[in-house]
């Protein structure tokens, strides 16, 4: 796809990476000349200097022959005039709007193309957010995605020493616990990949990704992470726009303290959160202060300021100071690759987290979602099954024949209607059909395209 992405900052940076990496043709604008040329010389991609709310600038980008358009700076405004000018002068087919503002992020007359034009919203912070909720909600995993209208549920979970998985192989932990359908697609050493064969053995601190149905992600959560605690009590370091939006959707269901270094942002937490939550005046990676306000009786603690180093050392003090666990927020790429792993157990980026929300609209044939794993080396696709044996590389054939590329695996099958749909745990012998939502796991994003055209039907199919 031929993709203009306006902005060069964080989230820009971000999806280009992402979306270059595919072999999209990207195009970068930004009036800031060192972001482009940096990135131009990083990427694969084209850059051009300049304002992209001009015409002008966009027709110099190509925005004639665009079939996307991203607009990822930091101003809404911006944005939103980007979206519409890309529609009624260019007819770019798909827009993309970056917004922060409430009042513009329900799809409504001001969004529509006889507004602003605006497909898509994004918001960094929102993504943010819902990433964490999902954290409290399953305190065991690392990463929580869902697929078929939540029906279906990707995991990725840490085993613990306590796990009765540790110390066994794959095949035998199947058949101890038959109670649960799920299934174990991935299993990662450090950042080594080991295979999902029966025989492998899974040690304690291997990260594992397993595909299970919804009622089931409880109850297999806490046999892989080997305990279940339920989150209570929780530590906030910032308070910025993540921190505040955070604070606010937690205050009433657990108990939460909040820590902001600028005094009068303390004064106006204080205010918005009224007494559903304690707002602290101090240093996030201030010992004392933490020790005080007994971090290590903390279930969760979010390092959520802007500051990367800042997160980073308040992450991995409050972890030595006894926190269950700790995520910090990481906006340099870098940075979250050499934290994972670490004593920080979780690692996100505002920027990445937005990345799985667009990856759907650039995929080809019939993808219904897919999701970012492993901070982008990975992806799990949800294709939709159509046609019949003669038009499909699908329909009628057994799991053994299916031909994926190497390192490639189904997870599961979702079939039936939305109030009567089952996940099945698919078998060499299963047999896929017409209307069948099949969930593969990619260890790496260049299996895409080959995975991609499995989904697609031959051009006889009405």
């Amino acid at each position: 796809m031929r993709i203009i992405i306006l902005g060069a900052g964080r989230v820009g940076e971000s999806v280009a990476e992402s979306l270059a990496l595919e072999q999209n043709d990207i195009t970068v604008i930004d009036p800031n000349a060192d972001f482009v040329h940096t990135l131009e010389d990083r990427l694969e991609l084209r850059g051009v200097v300049g304002d992209g709310v001009q015409p002008s600038v966009l027709r110099q980008a190509g925005a004639d022959d665009a079939d996307m358009l991203i607009a990822a700076t930091a101003s809404d405004e911006s944005n939103l005039v980007a979206c519409k000018v890309a529609h009624a002068v260019f007819n770019i087919p798909t827009t993309v709007a970056r917004i922060r503002s409430a009042d513009f992020k329900e799809k409504g007359p001001l969004l529509d193309k006889e507004g602003f034009a605006v497909d898509r919203v994004i918001c960094p912070e929102d993504s943010v957010t819902r990433y964490i909720h999902q954290l409290i909600e399953y305190p065991e995993a690392l990463q929580v995605v869902s697929f078929s209208q939540g029906r279906a549920y990707l995991v990725a979970v840490r085993v613990s020493e306590h796990s009765d998985l540790a110390g066994s192989t794959i095949g035998a932990f199947a058949e101890r616990h038959p109670e649960v359908e799920m299934r174990i697609v991935a299993v990662y050493r450090l950042d080594f990949e080991l295979t999902d064969a029966p025989d492998t053995v899974v040690r304690a601190g291997d990260e594992v990704f397993v595909i299970v149905d919804r009622d089931n992600v409880r109850h297999t959560l806490a046999v892989i992470a080997g305990q279940e605690r339920a989150v209570r009590r929780v530590m906030i370091a910032g308070g910025g726009r993540v921190g505040l939006r955070l604070a606010r959707s937690l205050a009433n269901q657990y108990e939460v303290k909040l820590i902001e270094r600028d005094r009068q942002r303390c004064e106006q937490l204080a205010h918005e959160l009224h007494a559903s939550a304690l707002v602290l005046h101090g240093d996030v990676s201030d010992e004392e202060l933490l020790t005080d306000e007994n971090v290590g009786d903390m279930d969760l603690f979010l390092a959520l300021t802007n500051d990367d180093e800042d997160n980073i050392l308040a992450s991995m003090l409050a972890k030595r100071l006894g926190a269950r666990r700790v995520l910090a927020l990481i906006n340099r790429r870098a940075y979250a690759d050499m934290m994972q792993g670490s004593t920080i157990d979780i690692a996100v980026s505002p920027a990445h987290a937005v990345i799985g929300e667009l990856l759907a609209d650039v995929r080809r044939g019939a993808v219904a979602a897919v999701h970012s794993l492993r901070r982008g080396t990975a992806e799990a696709l949800e294709g939709v099954v159509h046609g019949d044996a003669r038009t499909s590389k699908l329909v009628g054939k057994r799991i053994d024949q299916v031909k994926l590329p190497r390192g490639a695996r189904m997870g599961a099958i979702v079939r039936g209607a939305k109030a009567e749909c089952r996940v099945l745990m698919p078998h060499h012998d299963s047999v896929i059909e017409a209307g069948d939502h099949v969930i593969v796991f990619m260890a790496h994003k260049r299996m895409l395209r080959d995975v991609e055209k499995m989904f697609q039907v031959s051009a006889t199919f009405m």
